[in-house]
């Protein structure tokens, strides 16, 4: 049985005893940052055509500690479940930005992310098991992990 197999059996087990906190939302954590344009657009976006402020997932990619850095403090206020950072990666959203050519590139940074982020947090620990939920579409190489 492969390791992501015990992690959804483990999880199933878990959700049949009781109730699983999950983390909360995201975009609001991000607005307390106050981020500029030139936050949003980071080195990789600089010159892009189109404003791209308020595309929080673009933030997977060009913020990533600030992103990371949400996910642990939902971790640390007890959050047993965390999304990745994809609401609104798909290709009709991200029209808007001109990014629909990086769908997948921005999934896949969010995920990895938000995976970097559950064994950060609980390395070293008696921790209780944590999870990473993918959201719909989202290209994880396993939907729950860690």
């Amino acid at each position: 049985m492969k390791a992501s197999e015990n992690r959804v059996n483990l999880l199933e087990r878990i959700l049949r005893e009781r109730i699983v906190i999950l983390d909360g939302a995201m975009g609001t954590m991000i607005q307390a940052h106050n981020l500029t344009e030139e936050d949003y657009r980071g080195t990789q976006f600089a010159g892009h055509s189109r404003d791209l402020r308020l595309n929080n997932d673009l933030l997977s990619i060009t913020q990533p500690q600030i992103i990371e850095n949400i996910h642990r403090q939902y971790l640390q206020a007890g959050a047993e479940i965390i999304e990745t950072n994809t609401f609104n990666f798909n290709a009709v959203s991200m029209a808007e930005y001109c990014l629909e050519g990086h769908v997948h590139e921005l999934n896949l940074a969010g995920a990895a992310v938000a995976r970097r982020a559950v064994p950060k947090f609980t390395a070293g620990t008696a921790a209780p098991a944590r999870f990473l939920g993918g959201r719909e579409g989202t290209p994880t190489t396993h939907p729950l992990v860690y």
